[in-house]
Formats: structure tokens, sequence, C-alpha cells
């Protein structure tokens, strides 16, 4: 019982479970609302790391930043026998080029929160694929990302990664989202 109270415990503090008292935990429900809440912090604090990653990243992060593109380029991203679905070898790569793209930045609590926030988008990101694969050039957009950081600029490197960020609100909303938690009437 101890391991699951403190699996539920960092479950909650990454936001993906909700704590009800005297009823217990349960998942996080998905909204507009939150989508939009955590796709603003996202574009705020990711950018801002990588700006800093920009600034104080060294020869080493920019390899490390080239090598985590060239596997996510090469990593097939619809899982086998289900284009719909992002397969897990692709999302591990896309993690780890994220995680590159962030690491140059040096202070740690504001690469972890980046961190955290990224985390708790991967459900709403994974929902986005099969409405919005048709009209995303992904491998275009991690390129630009990657040309902009290795031409250290900072201001186009944070714009494609907004983009990119924006992208998966973008198609959720425009979808209709539906099945999110009764919340579509938001504009």
């Amino acid at each position: 019982m101890g391991v699951l109270r403190e699996a539920l415990s960092l479950l909650t503090a990454e936001g993906l479970v909700q704590s009800a008292p005297q009823l217990g935990f349960r998942v996080r429900s998905l909204s507009l609302a939150d989508l939009r809440e955590l796709t603003d912090a996202r574009s705020e604090i990711e950018t801002l790391v990588l700006r800093r990653a920009i600034s104080e990243g060294g020869l080493d992060w920019e390899s490390d930043v080239l090598a985590m593109h060239h596997r996510l380029e090469r990593t097939p991203q619809a899982a086998e026998g289900d284009a719909e679905r992002l397969s897990d070898a692709w999302v591990a790569a896309h993690a780890a080029f994220h995680a590159a793209l962030l690491s140059g930045c040096r202070n740690s609590r504001l690469r972890v929160m980046a961190g955290s926030l990224r985390d708790s988008a991967e459900l709403y990101r994974r929902w986005s694929v099969p409405l919005g694969g048709a009209r995303r050039d992904i491998a275009g957009e991690h390129l630009e990302m990657l040309q902009a950081v290795l031409a250290r600029d900072a201001d186009r490197a944070a714009g494609a990664l907004e983009a990119h960020i924006r992208h998966t609100s973008r198609v959720l909303i425009e979808s209709g989202a539906s099945e999110i938690e009764g919340d579509v009437s938001e504009s």
C-alpha cells in the first residue's frame, strides 16, 4: 500500500491524477480550458528554456541535439499496423529530441518544469494524431527547430517551438473535440 500511495502522490504532483477527499483518486479530466492553460504554460516556459539553452549551451549540447534529431528522423512515426497511433519508439525519440533542445539551459528547475508540462501534454498530443496528421509536416517542424538552434537564432527557434506546441491544441479545438469534458462551448 505504501508504494501505491507514493505512486499516486507523484501522479497527483504531476497533475495526471486528482485527489478527491474521502473518495480517493481519479485520472485528470480533459478539457479545452485545461488544454489552453497547458499550452500557454508550455509555450511560455519551453521557449524561455530554449532561449537560455541557445545562449548557454556549448558544442556538446549542439551535438546532442543533432544526434537526437537524427534518431527521431530515422524512427518510424506510426505504430506498425496502425497509422493513427504513434509508435512507442517514435514517442521516446520525440521526447529525447525535445529534452535535448532544452538541455543546454543551465537552470535545472526550469528544465524540470518544462519537462513536467511536456509530460502533462502527452495525452492531448496522442489524441490529436488521428485528427491532424495529414495536415502536419512534423518532420519539417523538427528540422526547422534544429536549423534555428544550430544557427543560434533564438527568436526563430522559439517561434518554431511555440508553433509546434500550439499545433496540437489547434488540431483538437478545430476538430470540435466534442469528447473533451463538455467544454467545447469556449472559442
